[in-house]
């Protein structure tokens, strides 16, 4: 338990001092899910926290890029209902 720890305080540090705070988006979360199931999975806790960090990250990107679609869509939307005469 000590290396789980031990072994995410390192990623996530490493992580924080490397990344920007808008790039580190879902990497926290992703840690410690990854480090966690890392644990259970052999006792590679700091490559599942690696890994997890990664994914955490792609998913929170993607998660963004859709609202920013979806917003752009309604605003779209929106002035195109402007636009029409009543």
């Amino acid at each position: 338990m000590k290396s789980l720890v031990a072994g995410l305080a390192l990623v996530t540090g490493l992580t924080l001092a490397a990344a920007a705070p808008a790039a580190a988006k879902g990497c926290i979360k992703g840690a410690v899910v990854g480090g966690i199931a890392g644990h259970y999975a052999g006792h590679h806790a700091v490559l599942g926290a690696i890994a997890g960090c990664a994914v955490g990250h792609h998913m929170a990107v993607e998660k963004e890029k859709q609202q920013k679609a979806a917003a752009d869509a309604a605003k779209k939307q929106q002035q195109q209902q402007a636009a029409q005469p009543h």
